[in-house]
Order: structure tokens, then sequence, then C-alpha cells
């Protein structure tokens, strides 16, 4: 079970570095005035907070 939680980890870190990464991208798309659709830079820092909160969901989990 603990190792089922540490590859949970890890692959949500991933996949917030992965989204971080992706926002950096497209903020520098806007600024150059290249970004079409504003909306993904909204979705994608929900995306974040989305996955931020799993982590926190499974700490909890672990501690209960």
């Amino acid at each position: 079970m603990n190792k089922k939680n540490n590859i949970d980890f890890k692959k949500i870190n991933d996949e917030i570095l992965e989204l971080k990464k992706n926002l950096m991208n497209l903020n520098f798309q806007k600024n150059t005035g290249q970004l079409e659709k504003t909306n993904q830079i909204k979705n994608t820092k929900k995306n974040i907070a989305r996955a931020k909160a799993k982590l926190t969901d499974n700490a909890g989990e672990k501690n209960a």
C-alpha cells in the first residue's frame, strides 16, 4: 500500500510539474500575442489546483 502511495505521489507531482511548464509556455505565448485561446491559461491553473488537491487528499488518507 505504501509503495502505491509513493507511485501516486510521484505521478501527481510529475503531472503538476508538466502543467506548470505548460502554464509558463501559455503565458509566454500570451505576452507575445501568439495565444488565441486565452481560456487555456485559466483551465491549466484549475488543473494545477485539482492536482494539488489530490495530493492533500492522499496525504490526509495516509494520516487517518
